[in-house]
């Protein structure tokens, strides 16, 4: 099975997007527009100290009544941060994913974020390798 160091060097844009527990949800907000994304980490210098995600938002944000432009997001943000490492494989992704109800994972190596993980990017690598598999088995049964 593909492990996650595999999985992120296979990515088209490993870029670690990040914001400071300083910001404004706002912020993070237009980062995530800007970006196409799901969930921006929250970094202070390098360490990681949480996540935000269009979950927290709709969630512990807006529904809560919470200004985007005056709610530090340390105040909506998820501090509890489950993370992997490179040498996990994307089964181990998937369970996290599945018990944990999230869909966002920080790769984390030596205490340093390298990289992140989206639910989308297990699924995806999932079905390459079963197409892979298949076409394997056709090729094998047909003599081919």
């Amino acid at each position: 099975m593909l492990s996650v160091s595999q999985l992120l060097n296979s990515k088209k844009n490993n870029a670690v997007w990040s914001i400071s527990p300083n910001d404004m949800v706002i912020d993070a907000l237009l980062l995530m527009c800007e970006k196409k994304i799901g969930a921006v980490l929250v970094m202070d210098d390098d360490q990681l100290i949480g996540i935000f995600s269009e979950r927290d938002y709709a969630r512990k944000g807006i529904v809560a009544g919470r200004k985007a432009k005056s709610t530090p997001v340390t105040e909506v943000m998820t501090p509890n941060v489950f993370t992997v490492s490179p040498d996990m494989n994307i089964g181990d992704c998937m369970t996290l994913f599945s018990e944990k109800h999230i869909r966002h994972l920080p790769v984390m190596d030596h205490q340093q974020v390298i990289g992140m993980l989206s639910i989308g990017d297990i699924v995806t690598a999932i079905m390459q390798a079963q197409d892979q598999q298949i076409k394997y088995l056709e090729a094998y049964i047909t003599g081919q």
